[in-house]
């Protein structure tokens, strides 16, 4: 895939954070992303890691890169360009994807690798990791 992005970091320091499948959709899960995904299994929200309490079973310091503007359905092999770039450089990768586009979640710890890994594959990357 030759196609080039502009990316977008995200403000503020994520969390993945998962309950029960029937769970009901909290009122701390709030902020600038957050993102709900229920499957018969689970009940996944990412949104910002200082509003997730404590004692819910989560995975914090995620840092997003955001496809700025609209990536059509229909094109092909985005993900897996994408991925693949960060698989060489040996990030893992949390994908989210909303109607318009596609959001990377990487550890913070990562972020300049990820950041590398995705301008060596062309794109360009617009903010920096936030802090804390």
């Amino acid at each position: 895939m030759s196609t080039t992005f502009e990316f977008r970091v995200h403000g503020e320091r994520l969390a993945i954070a998962r309950l029960a499948h029937d769970a009901n959709l909290p009122d701390w899960a709030r902020g600038g992303l957050v993102s709900f995904t229920r499957t018969p299994d689970e009940l996944s929200i990412v949104c910002p890691e200082a509003k997730v309490p404590a004692a819910v079973m989560h995975d914090r310091g995620k840092v997003a890169f955001g496809i700025v503007g609209t990536v059509p359905m229909t094109t092909i092999g985005v993900l897996a360009s994408l991925c693949r770039a960060l698989a060489d450089a040996r990030v893992p990768v949390f994908v989210l994807s909303t109607y318009d586009t596609d959001w990377l979640l990487v550890s913070a710890e990562r972020f300049a690798d990820a950041k590398a890994a995705l301008e060596g594959a062309g794109h360009v990357v617009r903010g920096e990791a936030p802090r804390h």
